[in-house]
């Protein structure tokens, strides 16, 4: 059986061309179809059911309110709260006080006594007075308090050596007296008053220290040994006649 093509060339390339023209006017309305649905789906969300959220939030909120408002004494309940929320870093900030005795029972030389120890936490300040039996043992306990380091222990410090830090300064001996004649203990013969200045560290709650303390005299007076100030004057030697 034989067939014949009448159709020209250019009828078939028509019919084709309408083919794909009808075919690109339908995805277009599919496509121009979907972006209107989603257009009038996020309207529908943002004007009627993102709104009618909106309100019964609003609507919450404001019974909240209204319950909360009606509780006797609100503002002393979250007055506390607050307050006790706030005990915890108060606690961990406090210094350890109970930290002065084992100090002060390491620094003290042996016939030191102390009638008053005032510690003054916000200035970071210590003032000690008592009486010993002489200067230079005030002297030496001055020097002590000067130079005595503390240093981390292991669970606090870096690795390696640790450098002690000095533990306090401006350590002056403020005032110092001879006692009355009438005082027959011996440890007593003398009266001082030093002030000095703490570093904070040593009291910290989060730190566990470890004082360095000094145990050689370092007034400078013994470590220099300097020159007396007043020496007698040397002898004049006698002139020596020059030669005829």
């Amino acid at each position: 059986m034989i067939q014949f093509n009448l159709l020209p060339d250019v009828k078939i390339e028509y019919i084709k061309a309408r083919r794909v023209k009808r075919t690109v006017v339908l995805a277009s309305t599919v496509v121009a179809a979907v972006s209107v649905a989603i257009f009038v789906l996020l309207f529908s969300v943002v004007n009627f059911v993102q709104k009618t959220h909106l309100s019964n939030v609003q609507h919450d909120v404001d019974a909240s309110k209204t319950q909360l408002k009606a509780k006797p004494e609100l503002a002393k309940i979250l007055t506390i709260q607050n307050q006790l929320g706030s005990l915890p870093k108060l606690h961990q900030d406090k210094p350890v006080t109970s930290r002065v005795f084992t100090y002060i029972q390491q620094l003290t030389p042996q016939n030191v006594s102390i009638s008053t120890l005032t510690i003054n936490f916000t200035d970071q300040t210590f003032k000690i007075e008592g009486s010993t039996d002489s200067l230079a043992t005030v002297n030496t306990f001055v020097d002590t308090l000067k130079f005595t380091g503390y240093t981390l222990t292991a669970q606090d410090q870096s690795t390696g050596a640790q450098t002690p830090t000095l533990a306090f300064s401006e350590v002056v001996l403020a005032n110092f007296g001879v006692a009355n004649a009438s005082v027959k203990d011996k440890n007593k013969a003398v009266t001082y008053s030093i002030t000095l200045k703490y570093d904070p560290a040593i009291f910290n709650s989060d730190k566990e220290v470890t004082l360095q303390v000094a145990k050689k005299v370092t007034t400078r007076s013994e470590t220099e040994k300097p020159a007396a100030v007043f020496q007698p004057k040397p002898a004049e030697s006698t002139p020596t006649q020059g030669a005829n």
